[in-house]
């Protein structure tokens, strides 16, 4: 399924947004060990009442529209558990947005991204030059059409009332040109209003990434949040070691209604 025309979500986003009220919203809320971890997370939340504009970064050349509404967005990919738990507040107000579609990808522990493992394979290692990026962080890249039809590390969920959603995931592996990132969209009202890039401490990535499955990986990572021409601080996830894996938190500040403000 195509997108319409930059900053216009396409039907089925128009979709979630008529039928959020109605269930898609209690999804969260109801996805078994998730309540936990949202009463967890959003108490660490109350503490960083922050209304800074989220730095932006360009969506990448692995984005497409998934068609996945989940929240455990693993499958068979091996690698370390993290959960994320991304709040969605308006700049102008600072109150959480509701009803908000937040859409995550990221690479396996290979550096493989889903729906184009042979173009992540093959053109990684080229990092966006500050030329590609016009200044709200956006480029001029397309969403791509997906080669194969695995969707792995990809998936959406819908905020609830708080501004919160919640994902199962694998820490990202890494990929020439690169830190180790998970990219984020974020729409509302039928636009995007947010594109950005969730980035991890490089303590943690030196322990995570220590450890099979991510050690199978072939050559040396040589770009660090020090080196990568996105990194940002505001994209640095609050991180915390749950069980077998780890939690990563943050509010994500964006102009909801495009104004401006």
């Amino acid at each position: 399924m195509g997108h319409d025309h930059e900053g216009q979500r396409v039907s089925r986003r128009r979709l979630i947004a008529g039928i959020s009220s109605l269930g898609l919203g209690s999804l969260i809320a109801s996805s078994g060990p998730g309540v936990r971890a949202t009463a967890l997370a959003d108490s660490r939340f109350a503490g960083a009442r922050t209304c800074t504009l989220t730095p932006t970064a360009t969506q990448g050349p692995f984005y497409f529209d998934a068609d996945k509404i989940r929240s455990d967005i693993r499958e068979d990919r091996p690698g370390t558990r993290l959960r994320l738990a991304i709040k969605v507040q308006d700049t102008e107000s600072c109150e959480p947005v509701n009803d908000a579609v937040v859409e995550i990808w990221h690479c396996d522990a290979a550096g493989l991204y889903s729906g184009a493992e042979k173009e992540s394979k093959n053109d990684v290692g080229a990092p966006p030059s500050l030329d590609d990026i016009a200044s709200d962080g956006k480029s001029d890249m397309a969403d791509m059409k997906p080669t194969d039809g695995k969707r792995y590390l990809r998936g959406a969920q819908v905020t609830n009332a708080e501004g919160i959603v919640e994902f199962t995931t694998i820490w990202p592996g890494w990929y020439p040109g690169r830190t180790v990132h998970i990219h984020v969209m974020v729409h509302v009202s039928e636009r995007r209003v947010l594109s950005t890039q969730l980035m991890f401490d490089e303590r943690l990535n030196a322990e995570v990434l220590s450890k099979p499955p991510y050690t199978r990986r072939e050559g040396r990572r040589e770009t660090f949040n020090s080196g990568d021409v996105l990194f940002r601080d505001g994209m640095l996830l609050k991180v915390t070691e749950e069980d077998d894996g780890y939690l990563g938190t943050i509010v994500l500040a964006t102009d909801s209604d495009k104004d401006g403000g």
